[in-house]
């Protein structure tokens, strides 16, 4: 169980999650679960709203710069809810392990200064290779003629008619079998249990709804 001082530190990285709290919220409750149990004192608690990206982001947190100072003061341990909250950064976690403050991630309780900068590199890696794949799938989209920048109709329009022409395809496949459950007088609640009694699969897999049936008799009109 814990025990001792502790400051918390939470962070979100765009203005949109800080107005909304809705990250904040998550890591408070995070932290405070952790924390359940116990001899331990929370004595507080600083919250930022920024981007972890560069090399001096700990020179663009001044929230975090703070709550290092008032470890200091009070001998007490900084406790965040998830490692990636500090950065996905090597240079800048190792930093932050030389700083002379004990601190806790409450998703990696037990994991030691050796397991921390680890976990630091594989998400360094993994924030590598995201902006990779994007970069590559930006490339490949303007090679096929899509104007990057702009998620306007004219993008869209491929996509929502071969959607479209594939809804269609899919009705006239079935046009008999709901031309003979119309024929027969039935309900298209009747014609749902029907369709799913007979194993058809509905138009992505699985069993019909009532929406996915009406969907299909207005593609037949």
């Amino acid at each position: 169980m814990p025990s001792g001082k502790f400051i918390a530190y939470y962070r979100v990285s765009t203005a949109k999650q800080g107005e909304s709290g809705l990250g904040l919220d998550a890591q408070e409750t995070s932290v405070l679960s952790y924390l359940n149990g116990g001899e331990w004192e929370l004595l507080q608690s600083f919250h930022e709203v920024e981007t972890g990206k560069g090399s001096n982001a700990l020179d663009r947190r001044p929230q975090l710069k703070a709550a290092l100072q008032a470890c200091k003061k009070h001998g007490a341990t900084l406790i965040i809810a998830k490692l990636d909250r500090l950065a996905r950064n090597v240079h800048f976690v190792s930093g932050l392990l030389e700083a002379g403050v004990e601190f806790v991630a409450a998703d990696m309780p037990h994991a030691n200064k050796v397991m921390i900068q680890m976990h630091a590199v594989m998400s360094e890696w993994e924030r590598d290779q995201i902006s990779t794949r994007t970069k590559a799938a930006l490339a490949a989209a303007k090679a096929r003629g899509v104007e990057l920048g702009k998620a306007g109709p004219a993008n869209l329009r491929p996509n929502i008619e071969e959607r479209k022409q594939a809804a269609q395809a899919f009705a006239e496949k079935l046009r008999g079998q709901f031309l003979g459950m119309q024929l027969r007088g039935l309900s298209q609640r009747k014609m749902v249990e029907d369709l799913n009694e007979m194993g058809i699969l509905a138009p992505r897999g699985g069993k019909w709804s009532l929406l996915q049936v009406q969907r299909v008799l207005k593609l037949l009109k």
